[in-house]
């Protein structure tokens, strides 16, 4: 799944647990499943975080080189 659809998968299962229309073992579930999504989520932020840092960095030794 892309990082979107994780979102909007993660939409879902909160709305499906805020109604409290599901038995108490689909609340289980679709929490558990919510949180490994989130997981997934967080760590593709990290990664995305740390590649925008090393590319900002690479920017910014691009510019002091140009500025010399």
């Amino acid at each position: 799944m892309t990082f979107e659809e994780q979102l909007k998968r993660l939409e879902e299962i909160v709305a499906k647990l805020e109604s409290g229309e599901c038995a108490f073992s689909q609340a289980i579930a679709l929490f558990d499943e919510g949180k490994e999504i989130a997981k997934s989520c967080s760590e593709t932020l990290d990664q995305s975080k740390g590649k925008i840092t090393e590319l900002i960095s690479e920017l910014d030794t691009m510019i002091e080189r140009e500025m010399k």
